[in-house]
């Protein structure tokens, strides 16, 4: 019980707010869910502007058939690994992208009151809250299903596939996140 808690609150922790100055004084980026709606913006690129209504069962059912037998700990694994995808995704982006807006601040001649005000449309637009709408979404299946998963007296194998799934839809919509994210300042950063 103890390390099924431990892996939902990594996987949570991947979305902790981080809308915070560091110590060189610069904005960081805030990879974490609220929720709306909006249009894609012209020019985005494709796999940055998924669908992002609430994901049906189905769409997170897969193709392939469930495993025959599993285990409360293929449960537990499932929610590790995509927790350290997620963890994996921020670790890769979220220098790279607060260097690019550093670059843009430079670039602007932003004071830091500027910056802060002036860079939130690149952390924080309807595209973005449409992405992180999706992600609150799954987060709660996730939660759910886990818990329920982890708690059965026998494991669900087609709710465990089904868990995977959902899995895989979060960090595919986190990763289109950060391809839009970065598409965004890369097009303000050439102009």
């Amino acid at each position: 019980m103890v390390a099924r808690g431990v892996a939902w609150a990594a996987l949570l922790l991947a979305f902790a707010p981080a809308w915070a100055q560091d110590s060189s004084d610069d904005l960081l980026i805030d990879p974490s869910p609220p929720a709306a709606l909006g249009p894609a913006p012209a020019g985005a690129p494709d796999s940055a502007a998924p669908d992002a209504a609430p994901v049906a069962p189905d769409q997170a059912a897969p193709a392939e058939a469930p495993p025959a037998n599993c285990t409360k700990a293929d449960f537990e694994t499932v929610v590790d690994e995509a927790a350290a995808a997620l963890r994996d995704l921020n670790i890769k982006n979220k220098p790279t992208f607060q260097d690019k807006l550093r670059q843009l601040k430079d670039k602007r001649g932003w004071s830091e009151d500027e910056f802060l005000r002036e860079a939130a449309p690149y952390v924080k637009d309807t595209e973005i809250d449409k992405l992180d709408g999706r992600t609150n979404d799954l987060l709660g299946r996730i939660t759910a299903m886990g818990d329920e998963g982890s708690a059965a007296a026998t494991p669900d194998c087609t709710m465990f596939q089904t868990l995977r799934g959902l899995m895989d839809l979060l960090v595919e919509t986190q990763n289109n996140k950060w391809t839009y994210m970065f598409w965004k300042i890369d097009t303000e950063l050439a102009k």
